[in-house]
């Protein structure tokens, strides 16, 4: 799936797009995860990329000095633009691939979910393009899905590259083929590059969490 169907498909997807969140069996990790947020970001100021409705922009939110939150599906944003904040984010239209000069510099950083729906090949493209965004001494968060037999959708299939996909259902009854990988923490800390210290993987039983420092 390239990057304009994976947009179209979180665009289709956006009004069940919380569901996710609501499964009895992850609430433990869920609520781990969110104290670890609002613990690292007190007081800095964060640009979170990828942040569709805005579930995890509200948790950032209640602690950070301000928040930068992109996308590039409408969409979602506009459901995360809706909600409530303790202090109001700054919503903006940007491709995480070329995240715009404009947006200044930051001292922290988040993606959700957004580390699977990379290519493996664009892993690097990415990384440069949200370290050019961050001030020496930034705070990174990513976290994304473990893969648990018997609660993920089942993969679908390699390409030859090596990413897997999921084949995804829509509320219409459309299925879409959804690249979605599923990192071991060694492969994790193995895209990193050399600027990154403190590097820290934290794998919980439905989710992984990767924290590091921008040199």
């Amino acid at each position: 799936m390239e990057s304009a169907e994976l947009v179209d498909y979180y665009r289709r997807r956006a009004a069940q797009y919380e569901a996710i969140y609501e499964k009895p069996e992850r609430q433990r990790d869920l609520a781990l995860l969110r104290t670890k947020l609002a613990e690292v970001f007190a007081g800095l100021r964060v640009l979170e990329v990828a942040c569709g409705t805005g579930y995890w922009t509200q948790v950032i939110a209640e602690t950070a000095k301000s928040v930068v939150a992109a996308d590039l599906a409408e969409e979602p944003m506009n459901i995360a633009r809706a909600k409530r904040y303790a202090r109001d984010p700054f919503f903006v239209s940007a491709d995480a691939y070329a995240l715009p000069e404009d947006l200044g510099r930051f001292d922290a950083a988040f993606a959700g979910f957004w580390w699977s729906h990379i290519p493996l090949g664009r892993i690097a493209e990415f990384l440069s393009s949200l370290h050019a965004r961050l001030q020496p001494g930034a705070r990174v968060i990513m976290l994304d899905n473990r893969y648990v037999e018997g609660s993920s959708t089942p993969i679908a299939g390699l390409d030859a590259e090596g990413n897997a996909y999921q084949l995804r259902h829509l509320a219409d009854g459309s299925a879409l083929r959804v690249l979605k990988n599923f990192p071991s923490a060694d492969e994790l800390r193995g895209r990193l590059p050399p600027s990154c210290s403190e590097v820290k993987v934290d794998l919980l039983q439905y989710y992984w969490l990767l924290e590091y420092r921008l040199q």
